[in-house]
């Protein structure tokens, strides 16, 4: 009998071991194949850009191929449905962007997935300066130019934007400066360049990465952003609120990797640690800051707890926004 007893106490001792070495060697044999990282605005836009830029250096690291895989439309819910139903296994990510995680679901009665049940977050990586641009051309030289120009064309002047956010954002500057504006939307940033480049749209509210080479070449201009933090790239670009007292509180967009809900912990962890580490590296940070995104990383618990603090945060201004999708 106490032989019995011994030999099920060697044996339910070697099944805890087991299991806590699992997760261990689950770690250590990820990644054996390539990474698909899955944005959902097309190429060039913020979430792009930083895609690229962690990709490039976690594919030296890890020394598996990274593929940055563009899956545009219907403000990001292609992309992140189709990550949403990827095995999880930790090959299918998602660079998500706020509207993704946040604000989709005040804008839709039915989402095509959940924002909270169908991720595992892993790190907040980024926030973007956004601005708002015109045309070089324009008659608008400040802020305070464009409002007055709107006031006096009320109704007329056109507002572009390619997320939610600075849709959004199109519709809550003109509610706080009181002037009458129409939305213009754009599919990603790209577009949103092009479209004001090409004076389709009177001015539009944008991250840094597409329309900064246009700024710096002078073809746009930058008339106001929308946070106090530094932008190198700009640094005598004012606040919108300091320039015409507009104040929109701190309105940017923010980027995440999330995966698939059931993707194993240890998996997770590690690329929470790959992100971090990538983003820690000075010419890595420079590079992003060039294109006016801030690198910013956390835990998967802390980027979960982010995501609850912002999906409180903005239902009131989707309402008074009017704003709705289907």
């Amino acid at each position: 009998m106490r032989c019995n007893q011994l030999a099920a106490l060697v044996s339910l001792s070697a099944l805890g071991i087991a299991h806590s070495l699992a997760p261990a060697a689950a770690q250590d044999a990820y990644p054996s194949r390539a990474i698909r990282i899955v944005v959902p605005f097309p190429a060039g836009g913020p979430s792009d850009v930083l895609a690229r830029i962690i990709g490039e250096r976690m594919s030296a690291d890890f020394g598996q191929g990274v593929v940055v895989e563009n899956r545009p439309g219907a403000n990001t819910l292609i992309g992140a449905q189709f990550v949403a139903k990827a095995a999880p296994d930790g090959y299918t990510l998602l660079m998500a962007i706020d509207s993704t995680l946040v604000m989709n679901q005040y804008l839709y009665s039915a989402l095509p997935y959940d924002p909270i049940k169908d991720f595992a977050p892993i790190t907040l990586a980024a926030k973007t300066t956004d601005l708002l641009v015109v045309n070089a051309a324009s008659n608008a030289k400040t802020a305070k130019d464009l409002i007055a120009k709107a006031k006096a064309q009320p109704g007329k002047l056109t507002c572009g934007a390619g997320t939610i956010t600075t849709k959004l954002t199109c519709v809550f500057f003109s509610q706080k400066a009181g002037i009458d504006t129409i939305l213009l939307p754009y599919n990603g940033s790209a577009e949103v360049a092009h479209g004001v480049l090409t004076n389709s749209v009177d001015f539009v509210f944008d991250g840094p990465s597409a329309v900064l080479p246009l700024i710096k070449s002078g073809d746009l201009r930058a008339l106001a952003k929308l946070d106090g933090r530094l932008f190198r790239a700009l640094p005598d670009v004012p606040t919108l609120a300091a320039e015409t007292g507009v104040d929109l509180g701190d309105v940017n967009v923010w980027l995440g990797l999330v995966a698939p809900r059931a993707t194993p912990p240890a998996i997770v962890d590690k690329l929470a640690g790959e992100v971090a580490k990538i983003l820690a590296d000075p010419e890595v940070r420079s590079r992003a800051d060039a294109v006016g995104i801030s690198p910013v990383t956390d835990s998967p618990a802390e980027f979960a707890a982010f995501i609850q603090h912002e999906a409180a945060r903005w239902p009131d201004i989707v309402k008074r926004s009017g704003m709705h999708f289907d």
